[in-house]
C-alpha cells in the first residue's frame, strides 16, 4: 500500500470515489425525520495467515475485505444493513433498508459534516504494516520456532506454529457531523507443541502479539520465549498426575488467568445485558459485588495492546473505565444505543467484528488491579489447594454468572509449596460469588501476552486480559480422581 493511501479518507476517495459530498447525499436521503441517529462505517482490511505443522508450511492465505455498514436508530430499535461494494448506489440502498427496519417517528437532523477528525490517541504507531513484510521472513520465523521447540526436549514430536496479521482502515461518519478514521494493525504469533511418551500425548500452547509490527517478535527475543513456554507446558502436562476433585483454595497466577475474570465477570458488566435485565449485575451499581481487595478496570488506552483502540467502532474515543472499585460496582461498559437508553455516559466500548455487524458494548483490555501481597506469601498461606497458571476453554451463563473453566497448566499446593503438576483440572463456580471469595491479591499484576479473542452474538473482536496472583477461598475443583 503506497504512502499516499495510508489515511482512511484519502484511501476511500481514491479507490472508491467516495468523498464528503457523496457521503452527505447518502446520509440526507435516509434520515428524513424517521430516525434519531444514523451512521456509516467504512472498512478496508488486508489480512494474512501462515501455518506450519510437521516441519512444513501447510497453509498460507492473503485476503482483502471491504464494505460499508449503515445503521439507523429510532428509539430502542436499530436498523442495520451493509454492502461489500463501496459505491454511492449501494450505500443508498443499504441506508434505505436500515431506515425501513428502524422506521419510527424520530427527530434526526443531519448536521453538516465537519472536516475529518484525527484520533487524539496514537496507541499503535506502526511504520511498516505486517503485509509489507516479505513472506520469506515469516516462513523463516516459523522454521526457527519448529527447530527450537524440537531441540527443547526429544519428547516434543510435533509443532504447530502460526502467524496472522491484519491491517484495517476504518472511517466513521455520523448524522451528528462527525467524520473520523483510524488505521489499526494487528499481529499474533501462536505456538502449540505436542509431547509424547509411553503412549501418552499432551499439548502445550503459548503466543503473543498486539497492535505492533513484525519486528516486535524479535525484540527481547519474544519468539524464543513463546516457543520455550509452549514446549515447557507440553512437557509439564506429560509429567502431570490426575487432579483431585473437591472444594479447595485456589491460587490463580498472573496474566492470562485473567480470562476467567473476563468471562465470568466482564460480560456481565456490558450494558446491553443490564439494560435488558439479563445480567447477574443488573441494578447493582453502588452495591458491593466483590471483596474490597478487588478493583476491576477496562482500559482501551494501553499502548500497542491487542485490545486497545484509538476510537471505538462508533467513533467515540476509548478510555479507562473503573467497573468495580474496592468491591463496589461503579458502572457498565457502554455503546451509543445503550448509553442513551440507560441515560449513562459513553465509555468508548462500541465494537464490531466488521462492517457486516452492528456495534455492541464489548470489552477492550479488562483486568484486576494489583494488591499488596507478595505472590510467595499467597502460596504459603494455602495448606492444600490448586495453583492454576493458564486456562483453556470455558463456559459462562451471563444470567447467573455460573462458569466452568479448564486449566491448561496447574499444580498442587501442599503445605504452602507448589508441588506436582496436575492435568484435567476444572474450576466450577459463580462469577459474582468468586470475587467475594478473593482473600489475597498480589502485587505482580500482568497483562496477557496478546492472544485474546472474545466472542459475543456471533462476533469476534481482539481483547486483552490480566490480573495479579490472587487467592480464592473454597471453590469447587473438578478433577480426574
Amino acid at each position: 500500500m503506497s504512502k499516499d493511501l495510508t489515511t482512511p479518507e484519502t484511501f476511500l476517495t481514491r479507490k472508491f470515489g467516495i468523498d464528503s459530498h457523496s457521503i452527505e447525499k447518502a446520509m440526507s436521503n435516509f434520515l428524513s425525520g424517521k430516525t434519531d441517529y444514523a451512521d456509516l462505517y467504512f472498512e478496508y482490511v488486508i489480512s494474512e495467515a501462515l501455518g506450519l505443522e510437521e516441519g512444513l508450511v501447510k497453509s498460507a492465505s492473503k485476503n482483502i475485505a471491504q464494505g460499508v455498514g449503515v445503521r439507523a436508530i429510532a428509539g430502542d430499535k436499530t436498523g442495520y444493513a451493509y454492502s461489500d461494494e463501496i459505491s454511492l448506489d449501494q450505500i443508498q440502498l443499504a441506508a434505505k433498508t436500515a431506515s425501513f427496519i428502524a422506521a419510527e417517528s424520530g427527530n434526526s437532523v443531519l448536521v453538516p459534516l465537519k472536516g475529518v477528525a484525527s484520533p487524539r490517541l496514537n496507541l499503535y504507531p506502526v511504520e511498516t504494516y505486517p503485509a509489507g513484510i516479505p513472506v520469506e521472513a515469516k516462513v523463516r520465523l516459523l522454521d526457527k520456532i519448529d527447530k527450537m521447540a524440537r531441540d527443547y526436549d526429544p519428547r516434543i514430536k510435533n509443532v504447530m506454529a502460526s502467524f496472522t496479521s491484519e491491517y484495517k482502515l476504518i472511517l466513521i461518519v455520523t448524522s451528528e457531523g462527525l467524520v473520523i478514521g483510524d488505521i489499526q494493525p494487528l499481529c499474533r504469533l501462536n505456538i502449540t507443541c505436542i509431547a509424547e511418551e509411553n503412549g501418552k500425548r499432551q499439548a502445550g500452547s503459548y503466543g503473543g502479539g498486539g497492535r505492533i509490527g513484525f519486528s516486535y517478535f524479535f525484540e527481547e527475543n519474544r519468539y524464543i520465549l513463546y516457543t520455550r513456554k509452549a514446549a515447557r507446558q507440553a512437557i509439564t502436562n506429560l509429567e502431570a498426575v490426575d487432579t483431585p476433585a473437591g472444594t479447595m483454595d485456589v491460587v490463580l497466577g498472573p496474566g492470562w488467568p485473567g480470562i476467567l475474570l473476563h468471562e465470568a465477570i466482564g460480560h456481565g458488566l456490558e450494558a446491553d445485558f443490564n439494560r435488558k435485565r439479563s445480567s447477574a449485575f443488573t441494578d447493582m451499581i453502588g452495591k458491593k459485588v466483590a471483596s474490597e481487595l478487588c478493583t476491576v478496570v477496562d482500559d482501551g488506552t494501553i499502548l500497542q495492546r491487542r485490545g486497545s483502540i484509538n476510537i471505538d467502532d462508533e467513533g467515540t474515543e476509548t478510555q479507562r473505565t473503573i467497573l468495580i472499585e474496592k468491591g463496589v460496582l461503579k458502572g457498565y461498559l457502554q455503546d451509543r444505543l445503550n448509553a442513551k437508553l440507560m441515560n449513562m455516559p459513553l465509555t468508548g466500548n462500541g465494537r464490531r467484528e466488521s462492517y457486516a455487524h452492528p456495534p455492541l458494548p464489548r470489552m477492550t483490555n479488562t483486568f484486576l488491579l494489583p494488591g499488596e501481597a507478595a505472590p510467595m506469601d499467597i502460596i504459603r498461606s494455602v495448606q492444600k489447594g490448586l495453583y492454576a497458571v493458564a486456562f483453556g476453554g470455558g463456559q459462562v451463563d451471563i444470567t447467573n454468572g455460573k462458569f466452568v473453566f479448564t486449566a491448561s497448566e496447574a499444580y498442587l499446593i501442599e503445605d504452602g509449596k507448589v508441588t506436582v503438576p496436575v492435568r484435567g483440572a476444572t474450576l466450577v463456580g459463580n462469577g459474582p460469588d468468586i470475587l467475594k471469595r478473593v482473600s489475597m491479591v498480589g502485587n505482580d499484576m500482568e497483562l496477557d501476552a496478546g492472544v485474546g479473542t472474545c466472542g459475543k452474538d456471533g462476533q469476534s473482536v481482539p481483547v486483552g486480559v490480566g490480573m495479579p496472583t490472587i487467592k480464592i477461598d473454597g471453590i469447587t475443583v473438578g478433577g480426574t480422581r
